[in-house]
This record gives structure tokens, sequence and C-alpha cells, in this order.
């Protein structure tokens, strides 16, 4: 099969231009202007003539909680809705039942990813059994059945000395080491952050120490180990500090910030409301602009959705009974294109940059985050004039756990490419 996109605005090494791409049997075969004009004569032409062309989206945080929470999404649910937002890769959590600790318990999750996945998923193993932060999963194994990344996202390891022999198991086998910071100990119960607008809600607050004094530990720690260490969902301007103090210490941090807390800060949570209880919960405004700030300067490396569907039962009545978790596939780009980018905080290269190229460099994904000759024909094709609105109708995602629905917004995906195969397409 054969198909010429055609007159598209391109985001190829760096740059936007416009130029024609070439995609045979799934792959990109060439990129440049005016391929028609070649003689080369392919089975479909689609005219994408005022349209943004971007390397397929990757997402290295997401939830699909198959096996063992259908109800709530499952791999096919999940990654239609990430092929909605425009994402080709996500790299899938193994907060599941049974947890993929073990190597036939991988492998079980990698066969199911494989079968129902209409993107590319990359599997966590996790990095102790049954994520209890307790005794270490075989890493060696695990890595050699395929697993990625271990991380026990959900939950934070507890003890230091847990912690420190995972980063340098992680560090002997070269692989990433993805944590979910939180010290449980400085939780009290929490259901948003800690501050005026939560004791305006009269809700129990959530200390940005939980997040920081952890982090902080599990720094010194990678600084000992060399492992290649990644922190989950910023959201504290203490933790912004401490990577920008750990990257000019040379120490081998890659970190990611969330949609949600980059668009929102706990000003904004307008009552008790469950749509906007997640974990990190919004952080103050200054924490906001901390969070933006890093990912101007460098210090965070990407943006991950941290996509946590639930549903609808789960996110009735108080935030004091309702579980944390916001989904984020299906709206990520269009809404941070139209905050940032259309108001001129980013620039649309920034924000490409963030969500493609830098998470496929950093957890070198090697046939993500580009468009080239030879590369896989993994494409994202969106719409920037045309402002749409975010509606529950249209979500493929079984979540529908967002406060962002009715927004009317810029960036709307209008076609997926998967191996040069549309997994998503706009209806007219």
């Amino acid at each position: 099969m054969s198909t010429l996109l055609e007159n598209g605005l391109v985001y190829q090494a760096g740059q936007l231009q416009q130029l024609d791409i070439l995609i045979i049997e799934g792959k990109i075969m060439a990129l440049g202007k005016n391929l028609s004009k070649l003689g080369i004569d392919a089975q479909k032409k689609i005219n994408l003539a005022g349209k943004l062309i971007a390397p397929g989206l990757v997402d290295v945080h997401v939830h699909y909680r198959e096996p063992g929470f259908t109800y709530k999404e499952t791999i096919r649910t999940g990654s239609q809705a990430a092929a909605h937002g425009g994402f080709t890769t996500v790299c899938a959590m193994p907060n599941l039942d049974p947890v993929p600790d073990s190597v036939e318990r991988l492998q079980d999750v990698q066969a199911r990813n494989a079968k129902d996945g209409v993107v590319h998923i990359k599997q966590y193993a996790s990095i102790t059994q049954r994520r209890q932060g307790k005794c270490l999963t075989d890493f060696e194994a695990l890595k050699s059945a395929g697993a990625f990344a271990f991380s026990d996202d959900g939950s934070g390891i507890q003890e230091a000395g847990t912690m420190y022999l995972a980063m340098k198991k992680a560090a002997e086998y070269n692989v990433p080491l993805v944590e979910h910071i939180e010290d449980n100990s400085l939780l009290f119960g929490g259901v948003m952050n800690a501050g005026q607008r939560a004791a305006e809600l009269n809700l129990p607050g959530m200390l940005g120490l939980s997040e920081s004094s952890q982090l902080a530990r599990d720094l010194i720690l990678a600084q000992q180990t060399g492992v290649h260490y990644h922190a989950c969902h910023l959201s504290t301007k203490e933790s912004v500090e401490l990577v920008r103090w750990a990257k000019a210490k040379k120490i081998n941090v890659t970190c990611e910030v969330a949609p949600h807390h980059l668009l929102l800060a706990d000003d904004d949570i307008p009552r008790d409301d469950p749509f906007y209880k997640m974990n990190p919960p919004l952080r103050s405004k200054e924490d906001r602009q901390a969070l933006i700030d890093g990912l101007l300067d460098g210090t965070i490396d990407m943006i991950a959705t941290d996509h946590a569907p639930h549903s609808e039962d789960e996110k009735k009545g108080s935030m004091c009974q309702a579980s944390f978790g916001i989904t984020g596939s299906e709206t990520a780009f269009a809404l941070l294109y139209t905050a940032f980018v259309k108001k001129g905080i980013f620039k649309l290269e920034q924000l490409l940059e963030w969500m493609s190229v830098i998470p496929a460099q950093k957890f070198h994904l090697k046939n993500a985050g580009a468009l080239l000759p030879g590369k896989n024909a993994d494409i994202a094709v969106f719409n920037l004039d045309d402002e749409f609105e975010l509606r529950k109708e249209n979500y493929l995602s079984k979540g529908t756990n967002t406060p962002f629905t009715g927004i009317k917004a810029y960036g709307e995906t209008e076609m997926t490419f998967v191996d040069g195969k549309i997994v998503y397409q706009k209806e007219d």
C-alpha cells in the first residue's frame, strides 16, 4: 500500500515547512516538495493543505487498566483514545491485576497490547513484587522479556533501601527507573493541595512536601548509583528546583509534567468536584508557573498525560471518597496548543518537542519522534485553524473524568497513522 500526503505543514528535523510525505508499506519513503511530480503513482493521495503534520505524539505515562479493571478502561479503548489525541506510541503503567511482576505476567500483558492496541504500546514492569514496595522483581529476566522500563506507579517506594537496591539493578541492566514520588507518611488523608482553597472548601490538604522530600532522597540515591531516574508528574516549585540542581550536578535524571498541572491551579477548583481530584493534586499558582518556567528552561524534559480513566461511579460525590485521576489522551495537545501556543507562551515547535521528539529520545524509542525516510509512518495530523468543542460523546476512552469537557479549543486531531495505517480519522 502506498499513500501520498500532500501540501501539509510538516514538523521535521526541528523545522516547520510545507512538504509531501510518501508512505510505502508502513514506512516513510520520501519527504519533499511536490513529490507527485516525480512520477510516483501512489495508490492513495490525501491533500492536507493548511494542516499540521507532526511525528506521532509519544506519551510515557498512561493507565490502561487491563487486566483487572476493564470497567474503567481496556487496551482497545485506551489506545483508541490515544490515537484520537494524536499519540502513536504510549507507555503503559503496571498498576494492573495481576501486576506484571514476572515474565509470564508481563508476556500476558504484552500479548494483549499487541492484539488489541491500535497504537504502539510499550509496557512497564513493576519495580517490586505486586507493587508492594518490598521485594524487587527480576530486572534481568523482565528486561529480556521486553520490559521497556520499571515503575511502581500509583505508589511511591517508601523505603530508601529498597529504592537504592532497585536503582542499582536498573543501572546494571541499563533500564530507566520511573518513580511515582510520594512519601505516604506526609499525606495525612489529603484529597487536594494543602492551602487556602482547601480550607475554603473544607477539604483535607495534601502537602507538596510529600513529593519534594521523596524526590530529594531519590536524586541523592540516583547520584550514587548512576541510574536513569525519571520523575513522574512533577507538581511543585520545590521539585522543579531539585531537578534543576540535579541536572547541574550531572545526575542522570529526566522528568515529566502533566497537562493539567500546566493548565490549572488549586484556585481554579470551583467546588468539591471529583473531576478535579488527581494525584499529585493541582497545586498553587506559584507552583504552576514554576512548572511552565521549568519546561521553558529545559529543567522539565517532557509532557506526559498520566491518562487515568475511572468509572462514573468512582468520580461521583465528594472528593473525599472519589478516586484520584484524570483522563488526558484525547485532550492534551489541543488544550496545550490553545492555552500556550495560541497565546505566544510556547512555540509550536517546543510543544511538539516536549510531546514527541524528546520523550522518544530520552527513552530510546528508536522508531518514534521523527519523520524521516526509513522510519515507521507514525504521523499525527492536526487542524490548527478551526475551533472545536471538547464533547463527552466524542471521547473514545471509557473514562470521561476530566473537567475540560465543554471547553472550546484549537488543534483538533484530523487523522492519526500508525505504521502507515489510519487508526483514527475525524468524521465529517
